[in-house]
């Protein structure tokens, strides 16, 4: 009765097959209330937040989102991420193939003559044989299915790597690019301020000839036509080593860039959404990842630990073999043969427990890992948000200071052309107006780096 019905128990016995090894559970974590370095008029937290925006909604220079498009078509980087997920769908193919029989056919023909002998005369013959052959290891204790959910897993954390180097590659570029158009500011900064110091050097030149003023003035006046003329050739290599900065990320060998808006025509924000503490873990594509990899360490145990039980294995044989090929698929030339195997350890000098608790330390690594990579993201979303705050702040001081320089240069120079003062607080006015257009300029710069600083530290650049 039980010979009849065995295909049924088969299945049966396939069908509830347990699984060893735990279940895979997010491990606790401890999420804030809210983001430090919020503005304390921020008032009650929203959902929406900066990083739930497409990037092209973030940065609005059409140049700039030009250059991100090329960047995330060409870059190196993500066509290797690209090529590392195409890796994973491999792989996860290839385990998930150990789950089900292996099946082969064969066909071979030889052809023979045997010598005689005493007891025999000799004889020749060609044996043709057609067959298909199984073997198949039954997945009863899980461990095909744990390798399977563990491939998969690093198959998502591998799609997840990929969102992340996008992100990256979104907020480089941006950066990059917002530095490149401080850099032409300063310079055109440089230009003016020669310019204008050439002219009152031509000035006070004339002066000296008509013996109202010292050749003291004079080279004090080269001074300052001397430094800002020096401040030129270092930023022209900063721009042009820029300019090959952005051809690398954009896959590019190194060539000129083209601008769009200047520097201070960019887009920046008076207020930024920081959204829920909690949605940064399912936003963020490193957390995400590095999640994806702690499930593959947890289904990795379960392979571990299937190794302690018995490898159950079915083997069979059929197909046709005659010496002669009118009668190989006759009755008589059928041929078959089928069989199982267990295999049970004994004796492994703990190699098994040792590679439990191996895939156990890593899973509590990988735990770990994600726990910190929390913590890390939380931190870098605070920051950014003082540092954007501060940066505001900052700034708007740099325009009263640049103003402010800007007029003292005026009255210093009006005080010069009457003879109240020397030339030596000229000096000292223009070069304190230099630096604060310069400060100006960069305090601008740090303001559009926080923006972009902030939006990778919530999880944006990566939504297509």
């Amino acid at each position: 009765m039980i010979g009849r019905h065995w295909p049924i128990a088969l299945a049966f016995l396939l069908l509830t097959g347990c699984t060893v090894g735990p279940k895979y559970q997010r491990p606790p974590v401890t999420t804030p209330d809210g983001y430090r370095g919020l503005a304390p008029d921020a008032g009650q937290q929203t959902p929406a937040s900066l990083g739930d925006e497409k990037w092209w909604t973030v940065f609005q220079d059409q140049q700039l989102q030009e250059l991100i498009r090329e960047a995330l078509a060409q870059n190196y980087d993500v066509r290797i991420a690209a090529a590392r997920v195409l890796q994973a769908q491999a792989v996860l193919g290839i385990t998930r193939a150990d789950q089900f029989p292996t099946i082969a056919g064969g066909a071979s023909a030889t052809n023979q003559r045997l010598p005689s002998t005493r007891v025999t005369p000799a004889f020749e013959t060609s044996p043709i044989e057609v067959n298909l052959s199984l073997f198949w290891e039954l997945d009863f204790w899980g461990k095909f299915r744990r390798a399977t959910e563990a491939a998969r897993a690093r198959l998502l954390a591998t799609e997840w790597g990929q969102k992340a180097v996008m992100s990256s590659l979104v907020s480089n570029v941006a950066s990059a690019y917002f530095q490149l158009l401080e850099l032409d500011s300063e310079m055109n900064i440089s230009r003016n301020t020669l310019a204008s110091r050439k002219e009152s050097l031509r000035l006070v030149e004339i002066r000296a000839r008509g013996g109202t003023t010292s050749l003291l003035d004079v080279r004090q006046s080269e001074q300052l036509v001397y430094t800002a003329a020096a401040s030129i050739p270092d930023l022209e290599r900063r721009i042009e080593q820029e300019e090959n900065l952005i051809s690398i990320l954009l896959g590019r060998n190194p060539a000129p860039v083209t601008r769009g808006k200047p520097l201070v025509e960019n887009v920046v924000l008076p207020t930024v959404p920081a959204g829920l503490p909690s949605q940064l873990l399912a936003r963020r594509p490193d957390i995400q990842s590095v999640e994806q990899q702690l499930a593959a360490a947890n289904a990795q145990i379960g392979v571990a630990k299937a190794a302690y039980f018995p490898q159950i294995t079915l083997t069979g044989l059929g197909g046709y073999q005659s010496t002669a090929l009118t009668n190989l698929f006759t009755g008589p030339a059928g041929l078959w043969s089928f069989g199982g195997q267990l295999v049970q350890p004994i004796f492994t000098a703990g190699k098994i427990r040792s590679n439990v608790r191996l895939t156990e330390a890593q899973k509590e690594e990988a735990v770990l890992i994600y726990q910190q990579s929390i913590q890390q993201a939380f931190r870098e979303v605070s920051d950014s948000l003082v540092a954007y705050r501060k940066n505001q702040e900052f700034r708007a001081q740099q325009e009263l200071l640049s103003g402010a320089a800007q007029d003292a240069t005026r009255l210093s120079s009006v005080r010069y052309q009457g003879g109240v003062t020397s030339y030596l607080e000229v000096l000292d006015s223009d070069t304190r107006y230099f630096d604060a257009q310069i400060g100006l300029a960069q305090a601008e710069l740090n303001e559009r780096l926080a923006l972009v600083q902030l939006y990778n530290a919530l999880g944006g650049g990566w939504q297509q």
